[in-house]
């Protein structure tokens, strides 16, 4: 039985300077690790599904950030260093990927033995969709070289509760996680 990688929202409003929402140079640091998870596990014949947030222009979030991930927009877009790679996108307008989606759905079809995740931000969506994994009884594994967010506080709050609370492994690309 395959695995599941989950690439979350490495998109261009969140990795490239000059939109609202960019997490910085710190996460643009994560780019070349996810790309080596993403190289073993799809020669693994792991499912990759890049989820992205992707908001209506007129959705009740920008109440609470600035907008950001238009749908149809460039900066909606999943970053070009990620954009070859094999996989399905998931579009979801709320922190969990799992929300208006149908990422439950494929789980059930594909029933992967673990969960990879890698993404931004640790503290946000990363975090809400593993918690959401978790409530569903799979194996998480966040990948800590591979996830980032805008505040280092913050994430090691995300990396914390992932771990401690919510019972997902933690591990880096360089580690055996299989």
């Amino acid at each position: 039985m395959a695995d599941m990688v989950l690439v979350i929202d490495m998109q261009r409003g969140f990795l490239e300077e000059g939109y609202p929402l960019f997490c910085g140079e710190g996460a643009r640091g994560i780019i070349p690790n996810v790309r080596e998870l993403l190289d073993r596990e799809v020669a693994r014949g792991s499912t990759i599904i890049f989820t992205a947030d992707a908001h209506a222009p007129d959705d009740k979030e920008f109440e609470m950030w600035p907008a950001h991930c238009v749908q149809g927009s460039e900066e909606a877009e999943i970053i070009p260093e990620l954009a070859p790679y094999p996989g399905h996108r998931l579009d979801s307008a709320r922190y969990s990927a799992f929300y208006g989606s149908d990422l439950a759905h494929r789980l059930d079809e594909l029933r992967p033995e673990k969960i990879h995740v890698c993404g931004v931000c640790t503290d946000i969506c990363v975090l809400h969709t593993v918690a959401d994994a978790r409530y569903r009884d799979y194996e998480v594994i966040v990948y800590t070289d591979c996830v980032a967010t805008f505040d280092e506080q913050m994430h090691q709050f995300g990396l914390k509760h992932m771990g401690e609370i919510l019972g997902a492994k933690l591990s880096s690309v360089g580690r055996n996680s299989s």
